[in-house]
């Protein structure tokens, strides 16, 4: 469900479906009205100088037919895109609430909880003094047990 959600805040200009419908209905428009251009003007030039023959009459008015498929469906896949990025435009986005940083504040962002007071930064123990924790043991700091492998002690 998140994906459609997310597909859907998605703006047109990063969507390559949308990038690729545009693409392919100007190639497809582009190929059509060619086939559809130098078929016809083939047939008229050779039909009306006498030469024409049975391969450039009944041929060419398939390859007028076939072009002027394809180059409808560019047409209409561009009148697509058109439409969709109309659509888009009409719903409306989420407001991206941008807070101004304040260079000069010298605290840190205050808790929710006010009453406690911020605490203070601690030095950090070199390599060779490891912190102990309330039980005696040595603070592992987030390793996956390399201290307490490289010590032959037992992890709690």
């Amino acid at each position: 469900m998140w994906m459609l959600a997310r597909m859907f805040n998605k703006s047109l200009t990063r969507s390559i479906p949308y990038w690729l419908l545009i693409v392919l209905s100007l190639a497809s428009a582009a190929v059509g009205g060619w086939l559809v251009w130098d078929n016809a003007t083939t047939m008229q030039t050779t039909l009306l100088d006498g030469t024409a023959t049975n391969v450039e009459v009944y041929v060419g008015q398939a390859w007028i037919t076939a072009g002027a498929a394809i180059l409808g469906a560019g047409v209409l896949g561009v009148l697509l895109a058109l439409v969709l990025a109309a659509a888009k435009s009409l719903v409306p986005t989420a407001p991206v609430v941008v807070e101004p940083i304040d260079w000069t504040a010298d605290e840190a962002p205050a808790s929710d909880d006010a009453s406690e007071p911020a605490p203070e930064a601690a030095e950090a123990p070199t390599d060779d003094e490891a912190p102990a924790t309330e039980d005696g043991s040595e603070d592992q700091n987030g390793s996956s047990g390399s201290i307490a492998t490289a010590r032959k002690i037992s992890v709690k």
